[in-house]
């Protein structure tokens, strides 16, 4: 098994112990982790954003009546899409055999919800694959509907969940749970 590097250094100017840091090499430069020596573990990864929107988008939304086609499948895929390419997107990003990925984008009462969920067996973890599904799907909310909404903005966009690895298990509080009311089409 594989010697652990040390979490901590001495810092021989000051004499205080400092963090190590992760993805920076001995001279200072930024540098993607080595996990060779990581064991293969299952991990798990949930994100959230949402997209506020106006009375009027959500109508044509609802209707599916915008001239790009239907906002909500349309962002659904080029989420998809996103977390499949998050190693050409993030420079310290691992790349990553996705075991999956699902998206969900719905229309909720002033709002588009946009929830991913990213599976993978690896070495490393999926957070900033489940992050960058819904920052994309977010974005193409944005771009098929600013025709209609130039006001439009995303809040909320965060990890809700995350599982395995040698961090373990980590949730979110519950911030939206106000805001979690649908449109019936």
């Amino acid at each position: 098994m594989a010697k652990k590097k040390p979490t901590s250094k001495k810092n021989t100017k000051t004499s205080k112990v400092t963090a190590r840091l992760t993805h920076v090499d001995t001279k200072g430069r930024s540098a993607m982790v080595d996990i060779g020596a990581k064991e293969v573990t299952a991990r798990r990864a949930v994100a959230e954003a949402r997209v506020n929107i106006s009375a009027e988008l959500a109508k044509r939304i609802a209707q599916n009546s915008l001239a790009k086609g239907n906002v909500l499948d349309v962002a659904r895929l080029a989420g998809i899409q996103a977390a499949k390419r998050t190693d050409e997107l993030i420079p310290l990003c691992h790349s990553l055999p996705l075991d999956s990925i699902n998206v969900r984008v719905e229309l909720r009462r002033n709002h588009v919800y946009v929830w991913a969920e990213a599976k993978v067996t690896a070495k490393t973890g999926v957070e900033m694959e489940a992050l960058l599904a819904v920052a994309v799907a977010a974005l193409t909310v944005i771009d098929m509907g600013k025709s209609i909404d130039r006001s439009m903005t995303i809040e909320g966009m965060r990890m809700l969940e995350k599982e395995g690895g040698r961090s373990g298990y980590f949730r979110a509080d519950a911030a939206f749970k106000a805001t979690r009311k649908r449109v019936r089409v």
